[in-house]
């Protein structure tokens, strides 16, 4: 959620930003009846489902027929794009992972363009509740609010306490988005290396500085990275800017036009399973994976559900997109000669949603009793505090508290508040207690305090530390890998063009393969 940047620059923004395939059969490489491309790809997040759709695209303009099988262990489509609904009651969707994208988004705004989905644009809850749009807030204070009706008063407070660090901001990351957005063009779409492509860009200096120093290189100061930046790159991916790579923090600050689907970001990513006609496979987790006599492959897969029985099923394909972190796959490839994509850490970050008649208290920030708390609180460091990179909470306690809308609770009819909490632990019901200013009897908080909860704690995001090289796309002949780019910039918008570029690449090899007269296994 980039709520804290959005708000403070909304009025001072300068720059705009640029199953089995029904398809005819046509004549390839003068076959009447040319075999039928099989492909696995395996996760149904941003990027597998982006890599199914595409490919389905690029293989119809090509005239090769393709058949695409998804396999995906969880019950639903989208990957971290996931909606759970308040009281138990879908008329009540909440984003639990990913919440929004933005107008620079270009695969996620065209995917909505063509999917006819509805959007809303990031807006504030309810005119009257109190208290300000935002705060940052650094374990002892506020050291920036953003008021509801402050406007262009609000940006003025922003240039006289930060100078020129603003625009400089801004100008920063207009420069930084213009070198990514190259990426999608030739000629460096598509890009078989990573590494190579973030290079001829222009973005492998960004990679490699922290996000401190590149800032302090472009002459923003300290105290608006430490309060304004550092505040979104914890809120956006809990982590702080001396341990954080440049590109990602630029892209923390990258919140103009910000929007979400209605119902769910999810629906965008099951649109393209959709479109692609692929055969989805849900509750099913791929074990294995083994190299065929014919250069293509045997996968190995055992049904979750209990409808399926733990029911294990051989299948051959001619190419494998494994469209999911490998250190987290549990996939044996070790009969495969490939390279092995290297393990690192990501956050383990807890998602805490509840509902709550109450506001939250201001005496927990340290408030008078008539001085209404912040409605989005995001945080940031005090002076002097530097963390280690695998606690990077600190003084805190959390990593944001958002007042998300107000609701009717369908069971009692009174207006209540939907909140979520970013933190490195799950918070216990004396902090909840104390956030919202009532009694924890007993160690608990009284159903009439929090008529609602839902916990989930989740791998959300690579540590994004400084580095100047990348997974490789293709990990052996035909076996390609899309979640190298997590550690280069992990969004949907991100895995979705990884997802896009192998299904691109793939289809390159099928047509090279045919011109020279040979199976595209020999290339």
């Amino acid at each position: 959620m980039m709520v804290l940047w959005y708000h403070l620059v909304a009025a001072l923004a300068v720059w705009t930003a640029p199953a089995i395939a029904s398809r005819e059969q046509i004549v390839f490489n003068n076959q009447d009846h040319p075999r039928v491309k099989q492909v696995a790809i395996i996760g149904a997040g941003a990027a597998g489902s982006s890599s199914a759709y595409h490919l389905s695209q690029f293989a119809e303009t090509a005239g090769i027929p393709v058949n695409v099988t998804i396999f995906e262990k969880n019950t639903q489509i989208g990957g971290r794009s996931t909606t759970v609904h308040a009281y138990d009651d879908a008329s009540f969707p909440i984003e639990l992972g990913a919440s929004v994208f933005v107008e620079v988004n270009r695969i996620l705004v065209d995917a909505v363009k063509t999917f006819n989905l509805s959007t809303s644009s990031f807006s504030t809850t309810g005119e009257d509740i109190p208290g300000p749009d935002i705060g940052v807030w650094n374990g002892n204070q506020f050291v920036f609010t953003q008021d509801n009706e402050g406007g262009w008063w609000d940006s003025a407070k922003l240039f006289y306490k930060y100078g020129l660090s603003p625009l400089r901001t801004l100008n920063l990351m207009k420069a930084t988005v213009g070198k990514f957005l190259k990426m999608y063009e030739e000629p460096v779409f598509p890009f078989a290396s990573l590494t190579q492509a973030a290079q001829n860009v222009g973005l492998l200096a960004v990679t490699s500085a922290t996000g401190e120093d590149f800032l302090r290189e472009n002459n923003i100061g300290t105290p608006f990275a430490r309060e304004i930046i550092q505040a979104s790159t914890r809120v956006n991916y809990a982590q702080n800017i001396d341990n954080f790579h440049g590109l990602e923090t630029m892209v923390c600050m990258a919140s103009r036009g910000a929007m979400s689907v209605e119902g769910g970001n999810w629906q965008i990513f099951a649109n393209m399973v959709a479109s692609s006609k692929s055969s989805i496979l849900l509750e099913t987790e791929v074990t294995k994976i083994e190299q065929a006599k014919d250069g293509g492959f045997d996968l190995i897969s055992k049904g979750l559900s209990p409808e399926l029985h733990s029911q294990i099923l051989t299948s051959r394909f001619d190419d494998v997109i494994l469209a999911a972190p490998f250190q987290y796959s549990n996939i044996d490839i070790s009969s495969i000669d490939f390279r092995t994509p290297d393990a690192f850490p990501y956050v383990k970050l807890h998602v805490t949603l509840f509902t709550s008649p109450h506001l939250l208290s201001p005496a927990f920030f340290g408030l008078s009793a008539n001085k209404a708390a912040p409605q989005v609180i995001v945080t940031t460091l005090p002076p002097g505090e530097h963390p280690p990179a695998d606690a990077t909470a600190g003084s805190p306690g959390f990593y944001s508290i958002s007042l998300l809308q107000d609701m009717i609770n369908p069971k009692t009819g009174a207006t209540e508040y939907a909140y979520k909490i970013f933190s490195p632990a799950p918070p216990n019901s004396t902090f909840l207690a104390a956030l919202l200013g009532v009694e924890c009897e007993e160690g608990e908080v009284s159903d009439e305090d929090i008529t609602w909860i839902y916990r989930k704690a989740w791998h959300s995001y690579p540590y994004e530390y400084p580095r100047d090289s990348f997974e490789d796309v293709k990990l052996s002949n035909n076996l390609w890998y899309t979640s190298g780019i997590e550690r280069f910039i992990s969004t949907m918008e991100t895995s979705a063009l990884m997802g896009k570029n192998v299904a691109r690449l793939v289809v390159d090899r099928w047509l090279q393969a045919d011109k020279l007269g040979m199976g595209s296994t020999d290339l």
